[in-house]
């Protein structure tokens, strides 16, 4: 998931050979704290929401609907700059792993396997260095397996744990897909 998922995913999928695809989702981060999730949305109109904060924050639907709108903007440019008006690529029946660095409360990644159930892959398996329990829990519900390499508590978010967070650009996250691209094949008897 870019932007900070992608350069984790071209990690885990070189040893392997495999290729590497953008999964976009943006958090509907909260108005006054953009690094809280009230939900997320992705590719095809997916919106998950984190019900117990919304309750929490009592927030009204105004304010929510500005967030979304917001981001539903920023969506469309990223899927636009990452896919080039490429459709997701066809996972029917095969197993996809999504990946992120990192996992604080899960709506994102569960709006991601919410898209990605729908492509209809054999089974989804989540992946990050670090998430916090709780939201490892949730994404079980939603994929087939979740893994998390630390669960530490308490979770202070991705940043925490990283010597160094970068945060790519669109134009590294491009490059970053053409080089995990897999090689082309030939046509029969092509050069």
């Amino acid at each position: 998931m870019p932007r900070g998922g992608i350069s984790v995913a071209c990690e885990v999928a070189a040893p392997v050979g495999e290729p590497v695809n953008a999964l976009v989702v943006r958090k509907l981060g909260a108005p006054l704290n953009r690094e809280l999730a009230l939900g997320a949305i992705a590719y095809g109109g997916v919106t998950v929401y984190n019900e117990e904060l919304l309750e929490q924050l009592d927030m009204d639907e105004s304010q929510l609907t500005s967030v979304r709108e917001h981001e539903q903007k920023e969506l469309g440019r990223r899927e636009s700059v990452y896919r080039g008006g490429r459709p997701p690529p066809a996972i029917g029946g095969e197993t996809v792993v999504i990946v992120d660095d990192g996992m604080a409360t899960g709506a994102t990644m569960r709006a991601a396997a919410v898209v990605t159930r729908a492509l209809s892959p054999a089974t989804i398996i989540v992946a990050v260095p670090r998430a916090a329990a709780d939201a490892v829990e949730r994404i079980e519900r939603v994929a087939d397996q979740a893994l998390a390499l630390a669960t530490p508590e308490p979770y202070l978010g991705v940043g925490a744990w990283c010597a160094q967070l970068p945060h790519l650009t669109d134009d590294e996250v491009v490059a970053a897909l053409a080089a995990a691209a897999p090689p082309q094949r030939s046509g029969a008897g092509g050069a």
